[in-house]
């Protein structure tokens, strides 16, 4: 196993925050790709692999690795495993981008409980450290 896999299956962490595991696992995997630890072209690690390392079920992660297919971050090819996608062209209304990842966030912080004004001061803390 590649180093790089093995230090995301070593690093994922799983809460039972209320937050469903899928999405841990999903965001947990974007936040990776988007930091650069995983580039494109990368392999990802195997579901199996995923689910040994967060102790989840084996469905719960094709849900997430789905997910990330579906949103074109990863593709899955049959037989030779995940790979990390080439970004997505620059999208031409980055502000109706901006506007929908925040509608969602909204609807995860509310699903989740979390007051929206502390979650905005959170991203704003996180995007000052560029922590992943």
């Amino acid at each position: 196993m590649h180093t790089v896999q093995q230090k995301i299956l070593a690093a994922l962490r799983l809460e039972s925050s209320g937050v469903p595991i899928y999405v841990q696992l999903r965001d947990q995997l974007l936040r990776w790709i988007g930091s650069g630890a995983l580039k494109p072209g990368d392999q990802m690690p195997t579901m199996r692999q995923v689910a040994v390392a967060g102790r989840a079920d084996l469905n719960t992660v094709r849900h997430a690795y789905d997910e990330l297919e579906r949103g074109g971050a990863i593709i899955l090819v049959r037989g030779r495993g995940s790979f990390v996608a080439d970004p997505l062209p620059q999208t031409p209304d980055p502000a109706g981008t901006a506007d929908a990842l925040a509608r969602q966030a909204l609807h995860l912080a509310g699903t989740a409980g979390v007051d929206p004004r502390h979650l905005a001061e959170r991203i704003l803390h996180l995007a000052q450290t560029r922590e992943p």
